[in-house]
């Protein structure tokens, strides 16, 4: 693992201890085992990190859409499938999510948010134009559509994990009302 990367696993583990307020570098570059001007080299400041977290959990996301999505089902057996893997993801990173949220939100790097999902949106895209070309699907923007479909599922999983004591009942019936709604906005 290379320097970068082990300052932002560290960030991962000492936001997730001591929260974004009480977290400070020296705690970041003492749980990476690098030096303190080290971290500098890579990033101005502790929420700078933010950004690079924020990436991890947009390329994982977009691996497990990746990995989870079969090519042959119907478009509905992919739309469920890719669902599945937002809330899989999302519930993976539960406690880091609010914590890239709030600092992000804090900072400039919120403006970064696009780019950062852009690899996530365009795998998401090329799966909705894949299920135009077939007819399953009325014609829309895929790019936007992509965008409104991982927000969406995105959002319904943070109120489950993030925001409710977790209840695996609850989950099902969110990812059903999810599945629910955009089969019924993209149907012909």
């Amino acid at each position: 693992m290379d320097k970068r990367e082990r300052i932002i696993q560290a960030a991962i583990e000492v936001f997730r201890e001591h929260g974004i307020e009480k977290t400070k570098i020296s705690d970041i570059v003492k749980k990476a085992q690098i030096a303190q001007g080290t971290f500098y080299l890579y990033f101005p400041s502790k929420l700078s990190v933010m950004p690079a977290i924020a990436e991890k959990m947009a390329a994982r996301m977009e691996g497990a859409i990746r990995q989870s999505v079969d090519s042959q089902k119907e478009w509905t057996g992919q739309l469920r499938e890719m669902i599945g893997a937002v809330f899989t993801v999302t519930g993976e990173y539960r406690d880091v999510s609010a914590l890239v949220y709030a600092g992000l939100s804090a900072t400039e790097h919120v403006r970064e948010w696009e780019d950062i999902y852009r690899p996530l949106y365009m795998r998401v895209a090329t799966i909705i134009e894949e299920w135009e070309r077939e007819g399953g699907v009325r014609k829309t923007d895929p790019h936007r559509t992509a965008r409104l479909l991982i927000g969406l599922a995105e959002s319904a999983a943070e109120q489950v994990y993030l925001f409710d004591s977790f209840d695996p009942a609850e989950e099902q019936k969110q990812q059903e009302a999810v599945y629910e709604f955009v089969i019924n906005a993209l149907r012909m």
